[in-house]
């Protein structure tokens, strides 16, 4: 059985719809409420998402974002 997370602090998180529903789900199949996914997501975000992949993530988002600012 995981161990409990002890959250300090509650902090109000806006996700799109289909990020919500992927949370759901893993905090489903991980055994975990939603915030406790999240905080071990939070936690261990450099051994879930590559940094590369965050970096190419982040130029491809800006490039869109620029894209529909003209």
């Amino acid at each position: 059985m995981p161990k409990p997370f002890r959250l300090i602090r509650r902090r109000p998180v806006a996700v799109a719809g289909g990020v919500q529903h992927r949370l759901k789900r893993f905090s489903a199949d991980a055994e975990l409420g939603n915030g406790e996914a999240l905080s071990f997501l939070s936690e261990n975000f450099d051994s879930v998402i590559g940094e590369k992949s965050v970096d190419h993530w982040s130029r491809a988002s800006d490039a869109e974002q620029s894209d529909r600012g003209r």
